[in-house]
This record gives structure tokens, C-alpha cells and sequence, in this order.
């Protein structure tokens, strides 16, 4: 099963965000956590995200509608530093302005590297999510890239979320089928 999905637009504010009915779940995490790779797994279609190994490539907020009634919202990377002052901040500013006030996001899916776990950036996401009571998911990527022994002590790490994340892998697609069910429940 996957998600039938096609790219409607780029927004680099509130403003320019289309005016539907949609549920929007969006897609946040670091700079390379694997944003753009997952919404790609999710929906089957390889470079409907352009993705890239540079980090901090995606700089606007990117909207893809997904069936009748579910939109996903590819989010620019935080955390990176190699960039422009001023962009860096535009971009923190229109992300913080998407997340705490556009009506029409249902929910947050929250990728974190798991090799790595939550930090303060993301337990501070995680609560403006809460604050606003919508539903958080949380995935912890590019587990494939972890030994067997070293799994339980990466799941562990995610206690401070409160949250058991979801261990996912673009690359063996461990954990993309129980992620795309999550999300389809918010469109009904």
C-alpha cells in the first residue's frame, strides 16, 4: 500500500499556504535526518522529495496532497549552521509560524536519527506540538544503520519524548508500513 500523493507548492510563509480542508500532517527533524527520503518511502514515488546529501536544502515548507482529504508538509531541516544568518533565520521563523498556527495541521511526525536520539531542539518541538494538542509521532531513522545490540539501548534514549518512536529505514523499509497507517488514520 502506498500513498497516492502529488506536489502542490512550495511556501515560504503562513500566507502562502493553500487554502483547503485537508488535514496536514508534517514532517519535522533535523538538517539530513531523512525528511524528504521518508516522504518518498511513504508514498512509493522516488523523487516526488528531491532530496540531497547536502544538508539545508530544503529551505521552504513543502506541501504534497494525499488523496481527498490528507496533505503532508515536507519541513526545511533545523540544526544546520552553514548557511546565511538571515535565511537560517527566515526559515526558523516560518516553521515556527507554520507549527503554532496553521489550523489546518493534524499532527507532527518528529524524525530523529537514531543513532543519536531527541536532543533539546526536538523536546522542544515535542511541546509545542502537546501545547497545541495535536498528535506527535515520533521515528527514530536510519535504524538499519544500527548493530541488533544496540537497539534497545537507542529506544531507550527516546524515554525524554515519552514517546515510543516508530524505528524506521528508507533503505530495507523496516517500519514505513506502520508509519503510513498512522498517518492515513488522521484523514478520517
Amino acid at each position: 500500500m502506498k500513498l497516492d500523493a502529488e506536489f502542490v507548492t512550495s511556501v515560504f510563509s503562513l500566507e502562502g499556504c493553500p487554502r483547503w480542508n485537508r488535514a496536514e500532517v508534517a514532517l519535522a527533524g533535523r538538517s539530513n535526518v531523512g525528511k524528504s527520503s521518508l516522504l518518498n518511502a511513504l508514498t512509493g514515488i522516488k523523487g516526488l522529495a528531491r532530496t540531497s546529501k547536502t544538508p539545508g536544502r530544503t529551505q521552504s515548507i513543502n506541501l504534497f496532497a494525499v488523496g481527498e482529504s490528507l496533505a503532508l508538509a515536507d519541513l526545511p531541516g533545523y540544526g544546520y549552521a552553514k548557511m546565511p544568518e538571515a535565511i537560517a533565520q527566515r526559515i526558523a521563523s516560518s516553521m515556527s509560524e507554520y507549527l503554532r498556527q496553521r489550523e489546518n495541521l493534524a499532527a507532527l511526525v518528529m524524525l530523529v536519527d537514531s543513532r543519536r536520539g531527541p536532543g533539546p531542539d526536538e523536546l522542544a518541538l515535542a511541546e509545542i506540538i502537546r501545547d497545541r494538542g495535536l498528535t506527535l509521532i515520533v521515528v527514530a531513522t536510519k535504524c538499519d544503520k544500527l548493530e541488533r545490540s544496540e537497539r534497545s539501548r537507542a529506544v531507550a534514549a527516546f524515554a525524554p519524548l515519552a514517546i515510543e518512536p516508530i524505528l524506521c529505514s528508507v533503505t530495507d523499509g523496516e517500519g514505513i508500513d506502520e508509519l503510513r497507517k498512522r498517518i492515513l488514520k488522521l484523514a478520517r
